[in-house]
């Protein structure tokens, strides 16, 4: 009986990526993502890697700076610096630092980087931070002031005086947001980060 309710959750679950992928209509979007949830997506929507952020993550405030100039910091070169007390690679563009966390080398993932940010689409970009890796409540307000459409920053508490912050429920007794990859205790199999309609999104409807 076990087996048989499993095999049905994934079923779901599968079916409920499915709709997704037929919903969406911008299937060339460039998420630009302060962690692995814009890699999620790419992944979960069978799309291209039309991002050089993937498999990384950076500090939000870095984040943030990297979103204000992005051209300019695109145009810096990967500068590898070393840390004994962490296993993959990191980096330098200019002054924000990168965490290639899912990468074997920097040789790897200085190529990749490269390979993706010839991809971008500049009109076509989208913005996504998350409440967590030092972000404060003026990293925030300094990510809703970007001059973006479409940008959102999902954060552990509501704050409705920002309109690019969507709360994700389930972390509000934490001092930061928790993992938006780990799916809720729930009978349908379901990502915290599912909560956000990240569809819509990239079709470029408001939320």
């Amino acid at each position: 009986m076990y087996r048989v309710i499993e095999y049905l959750r994934l079923l779901e679950r599968k079916c409920h990526i499915a709709i997704k992928k037929i919903r969406l209509t911008n299937t060339a979007p460039t998420i630009i993502a302060s962690n692995c949830v814009g890699t999620l997506i790419y992944s979960d929507l069978k799309l291209p890697f039309y991002s050089p952020t993937i498999n990384l993550w950076l500090e939000m405030n870095d984040f943030v700076r990297f979103a204000e100039k992005l051209e300019w910091y695109l145009e810096q070169p990967l500068r590898e610096i070393r840390d004994d007390a962490i296993s993959y690679p990191i980096g330098m563009l200019g002054d924000i630092k990168l965490h290639f966390r899912h990468y074997d080398s920097w040789e790897q993932a200085v190529r990749k980087w490269k390979t993706r940010s010839e991809r971008i689409d500049l009109n076509n970009l989208f913005f996504i931070g998350c409440e967590k890796d030092g972000c404060s409540y003026e990293t925030i307000k300094r990510f809703d002031n970007m001059p973006y459409k479409n940008k959102v920053i999902l954060t552990k508490t509501a704050y409705p005086e920002f309109s690019s912050a969507f709360h994700i429920r389930g972390f509000e007794e934490q001092e930061e947001m928790g993992n938006l990859i780990a799916f809720r205790k729930k009978f349908l199999l379901r990502r915290y980060m599912d909560d956000f309609d990240y569809v819509a999104f990239l079709n470029g409807r408001l939320f």
